[in-house]
């Protein structure tokens, strides 16, 4: 576990910082994960981690821009340092859909695949539970 946990999970809410998924649902804790990879010029800098469940982990890598599908535009991952999170997304507390209001969030959404089958279940579950 990453020595640093603690602190970026008590920053985080213990939430994923990219799909806010809760921490306390699951059998593990989440991974602190570098918004800005090494091999970008990250640092190790707080400023630089997020608490991260594995599956925005796993479909983040390390990217840092992707494609926006309807505007066609590049454009940069949301960076929970940078953004608010209420600004790029929204949730639909019926479907349990999360919807892009920006292009970074429609490109995050798509990117870190957000809106997967088991996503959307788990999410669901997780409004039932009001841990969303």
């Amino acid at each position: 576990m990453n020595s640093r946990y603690a602190q970026v999970a008590e920053q985080a809410g213990h939430r994923c910082e990219y799909c806010h998924a809760p921490e306390a649902i699951f059998n593990f804790p989440f991974e602190v994960e570098h918004i800005v990879p090494p091999g970008h010029g990250g640092s190790e800098k707080d400023t630089n981690l997020a608490l991260s469940c594995r599956s925005c982990n796993l479909f983040k890598t390390d990217r840092l821009n992707v494609i926006d599908r309807l505007t066609g535009k590049t454009v940069e991952l949301f960076n929970p340092r940078q953004h608010l999170w209420e600004e790029h997304f929204q949730v639909d507390r019926t479907s349990a859909l999360l919807s892009g209001v920006t292009e970074i969030g429609r490109a995050t959404i798509e990117q870190l695949q957000m809106n997967s089958a088991s996503q959307v279940t788990a999410r669901k579950k997780w409004l039932q539970l009001t841990l969303y």
